[in-house]
C-alpha cells in the first residue's frame, strides 16, 4: 500500500485546519481571547515566535548581513505628524467605504462581492440592507503625544500633540536618509533596512493573519540614480523571487524569468496597473500567493521614484540630496522598495506546509501499512521550522536512557544555529512523540535506545518519509 502525501492546501478547509493547528500547538492565539478577542489582532505563542524569528533571520541574513550596501536601522513607531503629512498619508491613505443601511456593517467598497463583474449593492452580511457610500476611511491610527492636546479625542489634525501609529516602516528610513549620509558616507547605490511593527485600522480584518490591524514588516529602501531604476528593479525582483523559492514557496531560480511569469509553486507575479498603484509608485509588482481564500498579495516591489525624499526635503526645509564626489553632481536619489509582511509570509508558509498522509509510524522506507492512520504535519523547510531536531529517550522510566538522551540534547543545543531549536520529549510512546513533532514541522527526531548505550549510535527519523537510520552520535550532521 503506497503512502499518500497531499498538501492540505488543496482542500477547501485548509484555513480552518491551519487555524486549529496554530492554536492547538501554541503557534498563534486570538488577541485578548479571554475578553472575546479584538478583531484583527493576534498573539504569537512560543512556536509562533520561533517561526517568525526564523523567517526574519532568513530575510536579514540574505538581504542585510550578506550584502555590503545595506545599512540596518530601527526607527520609532511614533513620529512627528508632519512626516505623514509630507508623505501623503494624512490626506490620501484611505480606503473606499460602504455601509449597510440596515445592519450598519461597514465594508471596503473594493472588497464587496461582485455579480457579473459589478459590485453588488446588497449587504453581504445581513442580505437585506443596501450598501451606501460613505466618506473614504483613513486607515491610520491617531493618537496624542503628551498633554498638549488634552484628552480630547477630536483634537484637530493641526494640534501639535497629534501623532499616528506608523502604517509603514518606510518613512522612518526616509527621514533618516541624511543621518546615514552624514555618519557613514555611503556611495550610491545603497539601501536601508529594518524590521518593525506597523499598524493599519482595517475596515474589515479577515482571513486569519492575512488582513490584520497590527503586523510586522521587513522593508528595504534602496537608493539609486534615476537612470538605473529599471535594472535595479529587475535585480530586486529576481532576489525576492529566489528567496521565496528557497523558503519553499517558489520553483527555483527566477533569473531567467520575466515579470508576470510564475517560477513554479504557489507564488505569482502581478504587474499592478497604474490606477491601482500607491500614490508614490511609478511601477509595482505584487508577489501573490495561492491562499485557501484565493490568490492574494504576499509581498511587493515598488519603484517609489524620488517622491518621498523630495517631499520631505520640501516640507522640512532640510536638503535631502546626494552629492556624488566623483562626478560633482548633486541630486535627489530615486528608490526601489522591496517589502514583505512577516505575518502574511508566516501564513503562506503554514498553508503551504500543512500536509496529510497515511504513513505508518515510520519504518525503513516510510511506506504506509494496512493499519496506517492519517497524519497531519507541517512540511516546513528545516531553516524555518520552529524546532530543528527533537531528542527522545526510548523509555522515560529508564534512568540510563534519559541521562544519555539529556547528554545528546545538551550537545546539540551547543551546535551553532541550533540554540533554542532543539526539543526534548519523553512523554508518551515513541509513535505519539513522532506525531507531535511532525505536527509542528520538526524535520528530524533522534531516539536514544539500549543499543545507544552499547555502541554510541542513535536512531534518526526523517519527518517527511518516516525513514530511519542508525548514526553515530559524533557523526550527527544537523545544520
Amino acid at each position: 500500500m503506497k503512502a499518500k502525501n497531499n498538501p492540505v492546501g488543496d482542500t477547501e478547509n485548509n484555513l480552518e485546519a491551519v487555524v486549529a493547528l496554530a492554536k492547538r500547538r501554541g503557534f498563534i492565539f486570538q488577541g485578548s481571547e479571554i475578553y472575546g478577542g479584538l478583531a484583527g489582532t493576534w498573539d504569537w505563542g512560543p512556536l509562533g515566535v520561533a517561526l517568525k524569528n526564523n523567517i526574519k533571520q532568513s530575510w536579514w541574513k540574505r538581504f542585510v548581513e550578506s550584502r555590503e550596501d545595506i545599512f540596518p536601522v530601527d526607527t520609532a513607531i511614533l513620529m512627528n505628524q508632519k512626516v505623514w503629512q509630507a508623505s501623503g498619508h494624512v490626506g490620501g491613505f484611505a480606503d473606499p467605504l460602504v455601509e449597510c443601511n440596515k445592519c450598519h456593517k461597514s465594508f471596503r467598497a473594493d472588497h464587496v462581492p461582485q455579480v457579473d463583474g459589478v459590485a453588488t449593492d446588497v449587504c453581504p452580511e445581513c442580505g437585506k440592507g443596501k450598501l451606501e457610500a460613505r466618506q473614504p476611511f483613513n486607515m491610520m491610527f491617531k493618537t496624542q503625544v503628551g498633554v498638549g492636546g488634552g484628552n480630547d479625542s477630536a483634537a484637530s489634525e493641526r494640534d501639535a500633540s497629534v501623532s499616528y501609529l506608523r502604517p509603514e516602516t518606510a518613512q522612518g528610513m526616509f527621514v533618516n536618509f541624511k543621518n546615514i549620509i552624514d555618519s557613514l558616507h555611503p556611495r550610491l547605490p545603497f539601501g536601508m533596512a529594518q524590521i518593525g511593527k506597523a499598524f493599519r485600522n482595517e475596515i474589515a480584518p479577515r482571513d486569519f493573519l492575512f488582513r490584520v490591524r497590527e503586523f510586522e514588516q521587513m522593508e528595504i529602501e534602496y537608493f539609486i540614480r534615476e537612470s538605473d531604476w529599471e535594472k535595479t528593479f529587475e535585480m530586486w525582483r529576481v532576489e525576492m523571487k529566489n528567496w521565496l523559492a528557497e523558503l519553499g514557496l517558489g520553483g527555483g531560480d527566477a533569473s531567467g524569468g520575466k515579470s508576470g511569469e510564475n517560477a513554479g509553486g504557489k507564488v505569482h507575479e502581478l504587474e499592478v496597473a497604474a490606477e491601482d498603484r500607491a500614490h508614490y509608485s511609478k511601477r509595482t509588482i505584487d508577489f501573490e500567493f495561492d491562499f485557501p481564500f484565493g490568490r492574494k498579495e504576499l509581498c511587493g516591489l515598488a519603484y517609489r521614484t524620488d517622491f518621498d525624499l523630495r517631499n520631505h526635503s520640501t516640507a522640512s526645509g532640510v536638503d535631502l540630496s546626494y552629492f556624488d564626489e566623483q562626478t560633482g553632481e548633486r541630486f535627489i536619489p530615486h528608490v526601489i522598495e522591496p517589502t514583505v509582511g512577516v505575518d502574511r509570509l508566516a501564513l503562506a508558509l503554514l498553508c503551504s506546509a500543512l500536509t496529510e498522509d497515511t504513513m505508518g509510524d515510520g519504518g525503513a522506507t516510510g511506506a504506509a501499512s494496512d493499519n496506517a492512520e492519517k497524519r497531519l504535519f507541517l512540511k516546513l523547510p528545516p531553516e524555518i521550522a520552529p524546532v530543528r531536531i527533537a531528542v527522545f529517550p526510548l523509555l522515560k522510566n529508564k534512568p540510563e536512557l534519559v541521562a544519555k538522551a539529556r547528554e545528546v540534547y545538551d550537545m546539540l543545543r551547543k551546535v551553532p544555529g541550533l540554540s533554542g531549536r532543539v526539543a526534548f520529549d519523553d512523554n508518551g510512546n515513541i509513535g505519539k512523540r513522532y506525531r507531535r513533532q511532525d505536527e509542528i514541522g520538526t524535520p528530524e527526531c533522534v531516539t536514544i535506545d539500549f543499543q545507544t548505550l552499547e555502541d554510541q549510535t542513535v536512531t534518526v527519523r526523517d519527518r517527511d518519509t518516516g525513514g530511519q537510520k542508525r548514526v553515530a552520535i559524533g557523526e550527527l550532521d544537523i545544520k
